[in-house]
């Protein structure tokens, strides 16, 4: 039985897409599935992948029809992207050699989680660990 396809995708823009997109593949290990350019070579549209999951982005000027600031525009962040991974060590270790700006540590939940938190040089939000929503009982309430 093959896996269903996800019917979420996260979107974000970014000021500097191209900075972005270096950014995520070294810090976060996001993998390349398509980069469309611009005809000045600009990015303005990328999909990556990491695991499972994909996430899309643009400049915040490219094809704007939405009218959307980038991270750097909005001094603060409500909202973040959560992604599910198996060695969050790991992954903590190579996003701070990077040069992450880490905003929580390696932590332990009590839920069961070992999770960490991230800023891009943008300052979204990032936030990997092992709690797999769609593996746990649905909360009660």
């Amino acid at each position: 039985m093959s896996t269903p396809l996800p019917s979420i995708y996260p979107f974000l823009r970014y000021e500097d897409p191209e900075a972005a997109l270096r950014f995520l593949k070294q810090a976060f290990g996001f993998e390349e599935r398509a980069v469309y350019r611009s005809p000045d070579g600009a990015v303005a549209h990328a999909e990556l992948t990491l695991g499972h999951g994909l996430i899309m982005f643009g400049g915040a000027d490219s094809a704007n029809r939405m009218k959307m600031a980038s991270s750097k525009q909005v001094p603060a962040k409500n909202q973040g992207v959560y992604i599910v991974v198996t060695d969050p060590d790991a992954l903590f270790a190579r996003a701070k050699a990077a040069g992450a700006a880490i905003l929580m540590e390696l932590t332990n939940t009590d839920y069961g989680s070992r999770d960490f938190s991230a800023l891009d040089p943008e300052g979204n939000i990032w936030s990997f660990g092992t709690y797999q929503p769609l593996a746990a009982p649905p909360p009660k309430g």
